[in-house]
């Protein structure tokens, strides 16, 4: 996960217990850092402009708009619009194990010069241009965006003159990994459009809070009320991937958490996370983020020793 230097903890204000805010602002973008030290519920926040928010420690409960709530969890960032309003759960926030996360505030204008660089230098195969990414876009950092992350952390708190430049140049980066990564969609976002009672939405919550059992398309399809051919047929038809595929993909959403504790072995992330084996663990957990887990966790520990 992300790592907060212990300079940075000792030069903060803790003024409040609830979404405490230590804010960093430069020309194109403003870095908040957000601490939470006791459990709390429907806490509203928003930004006027385009934010990333990206976890760093604990546990949150998002809920946008009308549609269906989920876990925002260590290594996890999500995109949002301009003055989208964000209604957080805070369920597991302690004075010894408070919930951290970072918000990266980035101008349009900035994006837009970005979107304007990528369509001149690097055009699609297909002749589209790149345009704004899908907002409310959900997903795992993959190690380049980790990366990007942790060095932002440093560059913002940093007191250099040329910080702005430095900032600027790894704003640029961050836009179009993030685009890229929205471009491949590793991990499906369409939960996020369900609706709060779709007959879906049980079943996905059901999923997401159960992923260390073992899930079968007969059972979800029961809690569903209907066929198993029915049920993969819409849930395919609603999602774009099979209940399995969304399965593992959820899976290996938390393992990539989970990999980014040094003290977790191997064998009980793949436990933890519902898998019967680690060979087919390996397996999938490769054919999505191609790395296979101990790499992944080595190249995380040893990004995070060189900041």
């Amino acid at each position: 996960m992300i790592g907060l230097s212990d300079k940075f903890l000792s030069n903060r204000k803790l003024e409040t217990l609830v979404e405490n805010q230590t804010s960093y602002t430069l020309n194109n973008a403003a870095l908040h850092v957000f601490e939470t030290h006791q459990q709390a519920e429907r806490v509203l926040l928003k930004f006027d402009q385009p934010v990333l928010a990206s976890m760093i420690e604990g546990k949150k409960i998002m809920h946008l708009r009308d549609y269906e709530s989920f876990d925002f969890l260590p290594g996890e960032s999500l995109v949002l619009p301009s003055n989208e309003t964000m209604c957080i759960d805070f369920p597991e926030a302690m004075k010894k194990n408070p919930t951290r996360c970072l918000a990266l505030a980035i101008s349009e204008d900035k994006i837009d010069r970005v979107l304007q660089l990528m369509n001149e230098n690097m055009p699609k195969c297909d002749n589209r241009e790149w345009g704004l990414m899908d907002y409310n876009f959900h997903f795992v950092n993959d190690a380049g965006i980790f990366q990007i992350l942790q060095r932002l952390l440093f560059l913002f708190t940093e007191n250099h003159p040329s910080k702005d430049f430095f900032v600027d140049n790894m704003l640029r980066e961050l836009i179009i990994r993030i685009l890229q990564t929205n471009e491949r969609k590793i991990y499906s976002s369409s939960t996020l459009q369900l609706s709060a009672n779709s007959r879906l939405a049980t079943v996905i919550r059901y999923i997401r809070e159960n992923l260390h059992e073992p899930l079968s398309v007969e059972e979800l399809s029961n809690k569903a009320c209907l066929s198993p051919s029915h049920f993969h047929r819409v849930f395919k038809t609603e999602l774009g991937i099979s209940p399995i595929e969304f399965i593992n993909n959820e899976r290996i959403k938390l393992a990539v958490g989970l990999l980014q504790d040094p003290k977790r072995s191997i064998k009980n992330v793949y436990l933890q996370c519902g898998f019967e084996s680690r060979s087919y663990f390996n397996r999938v957990f490769k054919a999505r983020q191609h790395l296979s887990p101990s790499d992944y966790q080595a190249k995380t520990l040893n990004i995070r020793s060189q900041m």
